[in-house]
């Protein structure tokens, strides 16, 4: 079975038939609402876990940068590429912003337990 990717179309060659196949925009969604599902349950399943919880974020903004460069993609527009990369800038800095201070809290209190951390009082 000989395989050939160009431009999004795949070519099957398996005795002497050939087939091409499409990954549309339909696909990506699904994904993208696959990813959405996993960190909105990674985030109401894991109640108790600071660094879980912030990875179920950064999932969702994976599935929500996907349906931006998706939808970018089949309107032949730019907008959404380019506003992804803001989006992967922002998050970035919320990712290494929150470890800091999950580590800077741990260090203090040796916990990060989240029960633990909505008792914090100023």
């Amino acid at each position: 079975m000989a395989m050939r990717m160009a431009t999004g179309m795949t070519t099957i060659t398996a005795g002497g038939t050939t087939e091409m196949l499409t990954i549309g925009l339909g696909h990506y969604l699904t994904v993208s609402a696959i990813l959405f599902v996993l960190g909105v349950f990674g985030i109401f399943m894991n109640r108790k876990n600071v660094i879980v919880i912030l990875m179920a974020i950064e999932l969702i903004l994976l599935s929500v940068n996907l349906n931006l460069v998706a939808f970018s993609s089949a309107l032949q527009d730019l907008t959404g590429q380019v506003f992804t990369l803001f989006v992967l800038t922002v998050a970035a800095a919320e990712a290494a912003i929150g470890l800091a201070i999950v580590v800077i809290y741990f260090r203090n209190r040796g916990s990060i337990e989240v029960e633990d951390i909505s008792t914090l009082k100023g």
